[in-house]
């Protein structure tokens, strides 16, 4: 099957457990036909309902492990339409940890028993014969359902029924069962396992050859899970919308009460934008003019604006939101990145801007040094005073090497002291050049402000 950028061996090369993945992922995108109407429309009408004098209704087991199914199988399917690059890898076991430890002594152990049966008078093939099998299962996992000639000669080579006649009267070759697996995984692996390949061929040791085939088929089923992955995201990406308006409905018919962090979410931007519309119509001036109505794109900007000030620490994110996480935090990271070196950018150029004038390396080389040492700065052990400070420190080593460059004198003490000190400042609560930064022009207009 022909992978990204990988080799294609004709149609025997695509895995039946891909396609039944494949299959069941469609199945659950079209499984129940979706309501057109709003997933919030169900909770709302039952929020809004007369108090009713039944007692609360008992979310069960059963009710909360199918929410939390559905809210899995919905977050993997965004994951894998928004992130272009997301991918499943093994996990790897902390080195020297006890789990670690025990894994590799017991995998250890395995392995010196079936050197010593193999090295045994007479040979004792049982053990080899179940791995053999087991092989078997996987490689035939590897085919499409139509690749019955390499199916049957997998069938044929790999019959442990005839391995078992061969071991009764010394006849069987396990080297030449294992070169025929290594060869055949040569014509169903990615073109990044060829080296791997070559190596199982240039072994020697027949219990080495077999460990490390399972360690490369290992590797082979995760090359075949990223693959249906990849194949999957063009549907996923056009009917993610749909998907996930019919897990939300269903979670919500589970646990009404799932998207209240949601609707406050709304309500906040509801009401911030109806006081707004209320003191534009009392400024003077505004009683001849139309009266202006809410609108739902000014109150969905407004709420998604508010997320690039949102305070991961002290608030959940809405429900609906949770999926980008840490796409939104990486965002408002970014943001207040960039806010800081603006702020950063306006001191320098008030203090030391004839110096630096006519010097556009320094400026850039200003906003490098500046982004590099602010990463990170969401963290709760980011000390921003202490960075600011270095950035301070750093700019005056620039400003004087640019000054002797051009001989002329460097910045005095009460100079730096000074760039310093603002650079500092700009933690501190309200900040004059921190509000300016931060402030919007236009309030009323979140679209027009996230422009500017």
């Amino acid at each position: 099957m022909p992978f990204n950028g990988e080799k294609q061996c004709g149609s025997e090369d695509q895995p039946s457990d891909s396609d039944s993945s494949r299959s069941e992922s469609m199945a659950s995108l079209s499984d129940s036909e979706c309501s057109r109407q709003s997933f919030t429309s169900d909770s709302s009408s039952k929020s809004n309902s007369p108090a009713s004098t039944s007692p609360p209704r008992v979310v069960t087991f059963d009710e909360v492990m199918a929410t939390a199914r559905n809210l899995s199988n919905m977050t993997l399917a965004h994951e894998i339409a928004v992130n272009e690059n997301f991918e499943l890898k093994q996990d790897a076991l902390p080195e020297n940890s006890l789990a670690s430890r025990v894994k590799h002594i017991v995998h250890q152990a395995f392995w010196d028993v079936l050197e010593s049966e193999l090295s045994a008078e007479p040979p004792e093939y049982e053990h080899a014969i179940k791995l053999f099998e087991e092989i078997r299962e996987i490689l035939l996992s590897f085919l499409t359902p139509g690749g019955n000639r390499l199916r049957n000669q997998i069938c044929e080579v790999l019959d442990t029924d005839l391995i078992r006649q061969q071991a009764e009267h010394s006849a069987v070759d396990i080297q030449g069962l294992a070169n025929y697996v290594i060869s055949t995984m040569g014509k169903l692996c990615a073109p990044v396992r060829d080296d791997d390949i070559r190596e199982l061929e240039a072994t020697g040791n027949t219990v080495e050859v077999l460990r490390q085939i399972f360690h490369v088929l290992d590797l082979m089923k995760m090359d075949m899970v990223n693959f249906t992955i990849r194949s999957l995201r063009p549907h996923l990406q056009r009917q993610l919308v749909d998907y996930e308006r019919t897990k939300f409905q269903e979670i919500l018919e589970e646990t009404p009460s799932a998207l209240d962090q949601t609707t406050e979410w709304i309500k906040e931007s509801v009401n911030e934008e109806l006081l707004s519309l209320s003191e534009a119509a009392l400024t003077p001036g505004a009683e001849g003019s139309s009266k202006p109505s809410l609108s739902p794109t000014l109150v969905l900007n407004n709420s998604y604006l508010k997320l690039l000030q949102w305070d991961y620490q002290k608030k959940e994110l809405p429900e609906t939101l949770m999926t980008d996480g840490a796409r939104l935090q990486e965002l408002t990271e970014k943001l207040n990145q960039l806010k800081i070196i603006a702020c950063l950018s306006l001191i320098t150029n008030n203090m030391v801007g004839a110096v630096i004038e006519g010097l556009p390396e320094f400026a850039s080389r200003f906003k490098r040094i500046s982004a590099v040492l602010l990463e990170g700065m969401n963290q709760e052990t980011f000390n921003l005073k202490e960075v600011l400070n270095s950035i301070g420190v750093q700019t005056c080593v620039e400003v004087n090497k640019t000054l002797k460059e051009r001989g002329l004198s460097t910045l005095n003490a009460e100079v730096q002291a000074n760039l310093i000190g603002q650079f500092s400042s700009i933690e501190e609560e309200d900040n004059p050049i921190w509000t300016l930064i931060g402030s919007c022009p236009d309030q009323a207009e979140p679209s027009r402000c996230a422009s500017d």
